[in-house]
């Protein structure tokens, strides 16, 4: 039985979306066996999509000092369904910021930490253009998440 990564992203610059792509390319490498990865736009996903993942990357900009307002909305729109029936899913981030990302860290550690996930890899954070090894980071983040649910 294949498990199922949920990435929630909103890429709304080109360097969002450079990172998404990196996310994306670890957690499909051919390594990785009975992982299913399913991409939704945060302004999109539905909590069904939420409540049936197995694990989750969230990716977003972090402007004016937070999470876009995709991000929240899409954890808005799912919060009654999620809370209790997704305990301990496993979880990992990326953001992008040009003024610090340090609210929008504070905003999803809150909001994982209210549904009970678990961090199962370090959060990427890039500000300004992402550099190679920024998007090894990326690539790296996808994977292990990814990895963590072959077990």
């Amino acid at each position: 039985m294949s498990k199922t990564l949920l990435i929630v992203h909103h890429t709304p610059s080109p360097h969002c979306h450079e990172m998404f792509e990196a996310v994306v390319s670890g957690a499909t490498d051919p390594d990785i066996d009975g992982v299913d990865v399913l991409r939704r736009p945060a302004l999109t996903v539905s909590p069904a999509e939420l409540l049936a993942a197995d694990g989750y990357v969230l990716g977003t900009p972090a402007n004016l000092g937070y999470i876009s307002g995709a991000m929240k909305h899409a954890f808005d729109c799912a919060y009654y369904q999620l809370l209790d029936s997704t305990r301990g899913r496993p979880f990992g981030v990326y953001l992008h910021g040009n003024e610090g990302t340090e609210g929008a860290e504070r905003a999803l550690a809150g909001i994982t930490g209210g549904l009970g996930w678990e961090q199962a890899a370090a959060t990427v954070t890039v500000s300004g253009k992402p550099t190679k090894e920024d998007l090894e980071a990326c690539w790296n983040l996808g994977a292990t998440v990814a990895a963590g649910l072959m077990i």
